[in-house]
């Protein structure tokens, strides 16, 4: 048995503290915000103390987010030394499938391991990457990454995320077809703006890599002229799903297998999509608009689930946990799910937790509540067995 305290994630942030002594006994705190914010790191600070007063006995770990940054980490550690006990680094996406596990009861049955689709907009990965589009093998506390869908470049860091015109010039580049960068957004952003970004991703001048699911989301409604700078967080995703919805109320789709590649080493590639149509679909032909964000979504859904489905055969498993904010997404997560089921798989989805950051709190506590009960932490800045490669 376990009693652990969960600092939460970065974005739309929430603690929570575990008893694994008490069945479904899990007390939250309120949704702080973003940890950008100092009142947020204030509240965040007072509601863990809040949360370790009514502890009811002494915690056995705090866990926090494998970042080194965030506060919610600095935190961690330093309640872990006021405490005398372990601060557990829990990897974002391991925590998402966590969350999903922990919600199902999976907590005194973890021996039976499943795949998990981790979908999100980003998280540090245990390779220093921003990760955000993986398909994990959770075996309780262990977790090993066994895909992940092929990385774009982040044409000058975080601020990529808030203008997908940059992420469409990743995936131009990325698409071996860079000279359209500066024809194509120029008139948008302006001549010096489009060269900097195609001279940057050129020259891999602050571009750092990522394999998130929301950054290709953002990318897509980028091409397809559907976002220039995002005014809100998702406001990119939304508009394509909105796009998407309005073709597939009246149109049946049919995916083209040709649309999508899977390499040996588990890098799910969706460039072949957007090679042969979305980067040539015309932004100016509502319809076609449409039907390209549709025949994104569906492609990136089938690509993701026929190697979660393959390694699921392979890894004699029956399970797949479904995790993190991309989910909110309905035609993602329908044709996810209808595929999995198809194939004989047990789908397993959030139920009244977010699938987002405000539920990442229970994955985390999840795996250091195992973690201690293993005997795998003994130290004061231990690590939940890391993500491992396949």
């Amino acid at each position: 048995m376990a009693r652990i305290l969960a600092c939460g994630a970065f974005l739309k942030n929430a603690a929570c503290l575990l008893d694994t002594a008490t069945p479904d006994a899990v007390l939250w705190s309120a949704q702080h915000g973003d940890l950008s914010d100092p009142a947020a790191c204030e509240a965040l600070e007072q509601s863990v103390r809040t949360l370790l007063a009514q502890a009811g006995g002494p915690i056995d770990a705090v866990a926090h987010d494998l970042h080194p940054d965030f506060f919610s980490t600095h935190l961690a550690l330093r309640l872990a030394d006021e405490h005398g006990v372990s601060a557990i680094a829990v990897q974002h996406h391991h925590a998402h499938i966590a969350a999903v596990l922990a919600e199902h009861g999976a907590l005194h049955n973890s021996a039976r391991p499943v795949i998990g689709i981790a979908l999100d907009g980003v998280g540090l990965g245990t390779d220093g990457v921003a990760w955000g589009g993986e398909v994990l093998l959770v075996d309780g506390a262990q977790c090993t990454r066994v895909g992940h869908l092929s990385p774009l470049a982040l044409p000058g860091g975080d601020v990529a995320a808030r203008q997908p015109w940059r992420m469409a010039a990743a995936a131009l580049h990325a698409c071996g077809m860079a000279e359209q960068i500066v024809p194509r957004f120029a008139p948008t952003v302006g001549e010096q703006a489009a060269r900097t970004i195609h001279t940057m991703l050129q020259r891999a001048l602050n571009c750092p890599q990522t394999t998130a699911a929301g950054r290709w989301f953002d990318a897509v409604a980028g091409l397809l002229g559907l976002s220039v700078q995002q005014e809100f967080e998702a406001q990119a995703a939304i508009a394509l799903e909105e796009a998407a919805a309005r073709y597939l109320q009246s149109h049946t789709l049919v995916v083209r297998a040709s649309d999508w590649t899977v390499t040996p080493d588990g890098q799910i590639d969706v460039r072949p999509l957007l090679a042969s149509t979305l980067i040539a679909t015309d932004c100016h032909d509502p319809a076609a608009v449409d039907e390209a964000a549709a025949r994104f979504h569906l492609t990136l859904a089938d690509a993701l689930c026929a190697h979660a489905i393959a390694q699921a055969h392979l890894r004699q498993v029956h399970d797949v946990a479904l995790g993190g904010g991309c989910f909110f997404n309905r035609i993602l997560t329908q044709r996810i799910v209808s595929q999995l089921e198809s194939a004989g798989l047990n789908v397993l989805q959030t139920k009244s937790l977010s699938c987002g950051d405000a539920g990442l709190a229970l994955g985390q506590a999840w795996v250091a509540a195992l973690s201690v009960t293993s005997g795998a932490s003994d130290s004061s800045k231990a690590a939940a067995a890391p993500v491992e490669f396949a």
